[in-house]
C-alpha cells in the first residue's frame, strides 16, 4: 500500500507498507504531488530492474538500510533499519513485491 501525505511544510511524501501495515519504505519530500505521481510512475517496473535501482548501505553502528533510486540515479526513498544483510536483502524483495502490488 502506498499512502501520499501532505506534510506540515506543505511538501508531499509517499510511504510504501507492507500488506500488515510495516513501514517498508519513505520517500524524500517532493514539492507538489505531480512529482509523487510522476517518481511512482518511474519505479512501478521495479521488479524489472533487477535491483538496480536498490542502493545497500550500512551506517556507522552496523546496520543495513536500503536507499531506493529513480531512473535518473536520485535518492527517493529510503528503508527502516536492518540487522543483518540477509533482512535487507530480504527487504528489497518486500518493496519490489509491493510496488509491484501498489502501482498499476
Amino acid at each position: 500500500m502506498i499512502k501520499i501525505d501532505k506534510k506540515e511544510d506543505g511538501f508531499y511524501q509517499f510511504i510504501l507498507k507492507s500488506d500488515n501495515g510495516n513501514i517498508l519504505l519513505k520517500s524524500v519530500s517532493f514539492s507538489t504531488e505531480n512529482e509523487v505521481d510522476n517518481t511512482l510512475n518511474d519505479i512501478k517496473h521495479l521488479k524489472d530492474t533487477n535491483g538496480k535501482l536498490f542502493e545497500r548501505r550500512t551506517n556507522t553502528d552496523g546496520k543495513f538500510l536500503i536507499e531506493l533510486k529513480n531512473s535518473n540515479g536520485k535518492i527517493i526513498g529510503s528503508s527502516g533499519l536492518y540487522s543483518s544483510e540477509a533482512g535487507m536483502e530480504n527487504g528489497i524483495l518486500n518493496i519490489s513485491n509491493s510496488i509491484d502490488l501498489a502501482i498499476k
